[in-house]
């Protein structure tokens, strides 16, 4: 009994060292793309909502995380200026219909997005890529006249690589360009109000407005888009419903509640632990055989995800669709040439664009090494694109 007391009492001793060790340890920063209005992490948009007054004097600013049709609809909505910044956005029928028709009615909608989903996409008919290579040598300027046109502004960690790569001249107004002539701003002019549609979300994040030029570039961008007096801040196409957080993914989000539950979980266990070997023997149990298929899945996520080599995971998501492409429509894939885009997209059925996207992604993860996450994640998106959209 006296043993197992000096134990309990160095276990809890070096449990307590490791608590106060992890602690104090400096705290890794946080590149997740939240875009949420309380994150003060770099790709949280805390200074932009506080801030937010400076480019919208004396406007009401109210938030919602509700989806468009749901905002306007439900709560009687007439007059308001409506800002949505997210990775994403895919507006259903419904939504894009209620959107249009309050655009119509004199209301501006600013959306800052990588993506802007299939409906946007086919009535405004733009498309979205991002630029691979030289992503820290880029650069973005204003093509409005009433904004000042020489301004270069600079970003890091490809906060502006987004480009449209498919406009229709016809209703967009060009508002901004990178330095390789592609456009990433556009206005759109329906009935009596606008919809503004910008490539580069991060270029609105806390990250930005801190370095050089980062404030100045939000605020004029900002400033085409007409203060109404009320102000839309959408958190829905952000962060999803409110419901869809459960109390414990919200408890374990605070550092301090966070470890208290780890430190009530681990004692419970202990405490668990020593007082069934005092009462009885453990009775083995028979575990029934069971298909581990899942289990075999989520290891090997997890050592990849672990191990963070996003150049081997590129490198065999692509290996996979080039012999998926060769099985299925029996097509060179040696040379990733105009050739093979003008052939894939004939067989497959998906859109020429598409196909070259593609093409130009493979190429690129077949020739570099170090590659970057949010490259990784546009060439997946890409690649489940083409398994939707192929025949």
């Amino acid at each position: 009994m006296k043993s197992l007391r000096v134990y309990l009492i160095a276990l809890g001793s070096l449990m307590l060292i490791y608590l106060v060790a992890q602690y104090n340890r400096p705290k890794a920063i946080n590149w997740n793309e939240t875009l949420d209005i309380n994150d003060k992490i770099p790709f949280g948009t805390y200074i932009l909502y506080s801030q937010i007054n400076d480019i919208f004097p004396a406007a009401n600013v109210t938030t919602y995380r509700e989806p468009l049709y749901n905002v306007i609809n439900d709560h009687g909505i007439k007059h308001a200026t409506y800002l949505i910044i997210c990775s994403s956005i895919n507006l259903n029928e419904y939504d894009y219909i209620k959107l249009r028709k309050f655009v119509n009615e004199g209301n501006d909608v600013f959306i800052a997005a990588s993506y802007f989903g299939e409906e946007l996409g086919k009535d405004l008919k733009v498309q979205t890529q991002v630029v691979f290579e030289n992503k820290d040598a880029l650069g973005i300027r204003f093509s409005n006249p009433k904004i000042d046109t020489t301004q270069l502004y600079s970003a890091e960690r490809g906060m502006n690589t987004g480009y449209f790569s498919k406009i229709d001249t016809a209703k967009a107004l060009v508002l901004g360009k990178n330095t390789k002539h592609k456009t990433n701003f556009l206005k759109y002019t329906i009935g009596k109000g606008h919809i503004f549609l910008n490539a580069n979300p991060l270029m609105f994040t806390n990250y930005s407005l801190l370095t050089s030029g980062g404030m100045d570039y939000a605020a004029k961008a900002l400033s085409v888009v007409k203060n109404d007096g009320n102000l839309i801040w959408d958190q829905y196409y952000t962060l999803g419903r409110p419901e869809d957080e459960t109390t414990m993914r919200v408890f374990l989000r605070n550092p301090s509640l966070r470890w208290a539950f780890y430190l009530s979980f681990f004692s419970m266990a202990l405490f668990i632990v020593y007082e069934a070997k005092r009462r009885q023997r453990i009775i083995p149990v028979v575990e029934p055989l069971k298909n581990t298929t899942v289990d075999f899945v989520t290891v090997v996520g997890q050592v990849y995800y672990e191990k963070r080599d996003n150049a081997d995971i590129a490198h065999k998501k692509a290996l996979y669709l080039l012999s998926y492409i060769r099985d299925k429509y029996s097509l060179r894939t040696n040379n990733l040439d105009e050739e093979f885009t003008d052939m894939l997209a004939k067989k497959s059925g998906i859109p020429h664009s598409l196909a070259a996207n593609l093409t130009t992604a493979l190429n690129f993860i077949t020739t570099h090494e170090d590659i970057a996450d949010h490259e990784l994640i546009k060439l997946n998106q890409l690649i489940e694109q083409f398994y939707i959209q192929s025949r």
